[in-house]
């Protein structure tokens, strides 16, 4: 098993060199950049981040009109501000320098915001991770006795009233159900009962101890309640047709002939075969809200997170928030996947990813 996980590890670098090398291409020929932005601002334009160029599509263009909204202003003043962002170095040597400072964590200063990119991920990380941390952690103590109370009960009305609300999960988007949440119970259309924006409420430093748990818990029901609604449909499904196969395997009948109780079979037996993919899918989960579903989530209810950051770093094209969120993002979902496999092993040794590598 060593030598699987020393090959998974030296094969991160390679995954996140081509992650980086394929999104810094594509920035390339992405139009409004940060020079452009810049230029236009000078000029009292109000150009965004959707605004083409004429000329080659990106930021190291020559001077002498290439720019939208560089009429009238001087080159040298033009080549002064793509040395600022560093554009006057062609790009490969741009994105060998990146490589470099990214192999020892420097992951360079925004662009807009006067702070370094390192800096701002540690700030909001904590948001992020309070999200996807607690958005797993229920949906695996709603999904685990719901589905497994569904396979028990397989075919009974039980089974059929929850698949109608399983479906309901399943088919309504997150961000959907967050702002209907925010039109019934965040003073949209209906009642006013908890908070829209952020994570704490402007009294944070006056409350006590147990007042800001209070607090804090106040602020997550609604943005934790719209992810949760959209990931725990499949982890339910999951978990019932995981049980459902092992129930009916010949060691389950054997059991049941030698006169073991319901409860001994099921939980005595077939649990621990049949949790197997569903706890060791537990990191790919947490991944996915981290990374996938608080980003929306973020954005609707003003949270302060990577999911807000790198939304409007990629509108802003702040170059060097997008790549150090997207550097940190991929970095800990390889991290995570790797541990998702090590949980595969730990929870039933039989599974040998070195033998069926070999």
């Amino acid at each position: 098993m060593l030598s699987y996980i020393l090959r998974r590890l030296a094969l991160i670098p390679l995954t996140l060199f081509g992650i980086i090398a394929l999104n810094f291409a594509i920035v390339q020929f992405a139009p409004g950049g940060p020079v452009e932005q810049v230029l236009a601002q000078l000029q009292g334009l109000n150009v965004g981040a959707t605004a083409r160029i004429s000329g080659v599509a990106g930021d190291s263009v020559s001077t002498d009109s290439t720019y939208r909204g560089a009429q009238g202003l001087s080159p040298d003043l033009v080549a002064e501000i793509e040395r600022q962002f560093g554009f006057d170095k062609p790009p490969l040597e741009r994105f060998i320098l990146m490589l470099g400072n990214y192999a020892t964590f420097d992951l360079g200063e925004s662009y807009f915001r006067s702070q370094r990119v390192s800096e701002l991920i540690v700030d909001k990380l904590p948001v992020s991770i309070s999200l996807g941390l607690w958005s797993t952690l229920i949906i695996y103590l709603v999904s685990i006795p719901l589905g497994i109370a569904k396979a028990v009960r397989d075919g009974s009305r039980f089974d059929a009233a929850t698949s109608y609300a399983v479906f309901i999960g399943y088919a309504m988007p997150s961000f959907l159900f967050a702002i209907l949440l925010i039109v019934l119970f965040a003073g949209g259309q209906y009642w006013n009962w908890f908070p829209l924006r952020g994570l704490t409420s402007d009294n944070w430093d006056d409350l006590s101890a147990f007042g800001k748990m209070l607090d804090y818990a106040w602020h997550l029901v609604l943005p934790v309640t719209a992810m949760v609604v959209g990931g725990f449909a499949s982890l339910t499904m999951l978990t019932k047709n995981s049980f459902l196969e092992e129930i009916n395997k010949q060691y389950v009948l054997t059991a049941r002939a030698k006169g073991l109780s319901p409860n001994r079979v099921l939980y005595g037996h077939v649990f621990r075969n049949a949790m197997l993919i569903v706890i060791a899918g537990f990191p790919a989960t947490l991944v996915g809200m981290l990374f996938t579903g608080s980003v929306l989530i973020e954005v609707i209810f003003s949270l302060d997170g990577l999911g807000l950051l790198g939304f409007e770093a990629i509108i802003n094209r702040d170059y060097p928030v997008v790549f150090g969120t997207l550097y940190v993002f991929s970095l800990i979902g390889l991290v995570l996947n790797l541990l998702s496999d090590l949980t595969y092993h730990a929870i039933d040794p039989r599974i040998d990813f070195e033998a069926q590598s070999a």
